[in-house]
């Protein structure tokens, strides 16, 4: 739950009670007067402030009024009446909230907050495999830019990207950009995949051939391919009853050795309902610490923590300049956004 007050100690003795489990208190006193600047801020403005489940446990825990996953977070901002959305993540999700909330002023708090994922394919990239492969559906997960959802039939998420895939119906279905998704889909779906890549020619290049089934772009989360069945298999000797929960953007050996795997939010539900005592969780590493603070009767073990660059960017400190200078603001040129808004109506027509 945020903390809405803005006096001192009482800002300080909430964020104690949540976090000194994984935040040092000398931080904590120095985070306790962001917080209670920026909710002055927030009483004297038209604003939301989203927060996603990678974001450090001091900014989770404290001045977002919504936290989730990117595209819930998107959908539940754009039924506000706030006039402003301040989104703590990466671009790509700040742009999702603008595709749609297009009358809603969308601010990222970072100078830069990019995504390994996003940037392994562009929109001409999409293009020239919709010539190479013609009248064949194109699928993008949602961890992409607008101009490639603009470019694409139907977008995804991790948790529906097996449903999106169904229901296309088809014999071939190109899948991009992130080919871990892509495998983990093809394995539950039954289906052989091919992988795409652009080569050292600059060539559009395949690792087979794509006669059905998915062709998968060679793209990944620079976090999440690091994880390895080795990190499961140590934790389970050091734990036997540990419980291992992965992110579906990991290789599809780690998903499979692993005992449940669904997105961020899935992630944060499952830990919450289990009754094991403790857990290794195979995600972006705050969002373990934030599911510690929600949770603090049970372990979560600290053998895989990788923290995304991309993510560490978003800061109190930059949040606060957001709200004091209307920067950074996120702009989708209104062709782009209504392409890309029809992509996610799309996937949204089937759940």
């Amino acid at each position: 739950m945020a903390i809405h007050t803005t006096d001192y100690k009482q800002t300080l003795e909430a964020m104690r009670e949540k976090l000194s489990a994984v935040v040092p208190d000398a931080e904590l006193q120095l985070k306790a007067e962001l917080v209670c600047e920026i909710n002055t801020l927030k009483q004297e403005q038209s604003v939301v402030i989203l927060g996603h489940n990678y974001m450090e446990p001091a900014l989770f825990h404290t001045v977002p009024d919504l936290v989730g996953d990117s595209l819930g977070l998107s959908q539940a901002a754009a039924d506000t009446e706030a006039e402003t959305i301040i989104f703590c993540g990466v671009e790509f999700m700040a742009e999702t909230a603008k595709i749609l909330s297009p009358n809603k002023r969308v601010l990222l708090p970072a100078k830069k907050a990019g995504c390994s994922l996003a940037s392994s394919i562009t929109a001409e990239e999409v293009r020239e495999l919709r010539k190479l492969f013609p009248n064949t559906p194109v699928v993008t997960y949602v961890n992409t830019y607008a101009d490639v959802k603009a470019e694409v039939d139907i977008c995804c998420t991790s948790s529906n990207a097996f449903d999106v895939v169904r229901s296309l119906d088809a014999e071939k279905i190109i899948f991009i950009p992130d080919e871990y998704l892509s495998r983990n889909v093809a394995q539950d779906a039954g289906l052989p995949i091919t992988v795409a890549f652009r080569n050292s020619a600059g060539q559009i290049e395949l690792d087979g051939d794509f006669t059905n089934g998915i062709l998968a772009w060679r793209g990944r989360c620079e976090v999440h391919e690091q994880f390895s069945v080795s990190d499961i298999e140590n934790a389970r000797k050091q734990f036997p009853d540990i419980e291992v929960v992965s992110h579906p953007e990991c290789s599809p050996e780690v998903v499979s050795h692993s005992d449940f795997a669904g997105s961020t939010t899935k992630l944060v539900e499952y830990v919450q309902k289990s009754k094991a005592p403790r857990f290794l969780i195979l995600t972006e590493c705050s969002m373990g610490d934030n599911i510690i603070a929600q949770n603090p009767e049970k372990e979560v073990v600290r053998m895989c923590s990788i923290r995304c660059p991309h993510m560490n960017q978003i800061t109190l400190e930059d949040t606060l300049h957001a709200l004091k200078h209307g920067e950074k603001e996120i702009i989708v040129p209104e062709d782009i956004r209504a392409r890309a808004l029809s992509s996610v109506e799309r996937m949204l027509s089937i759940q």
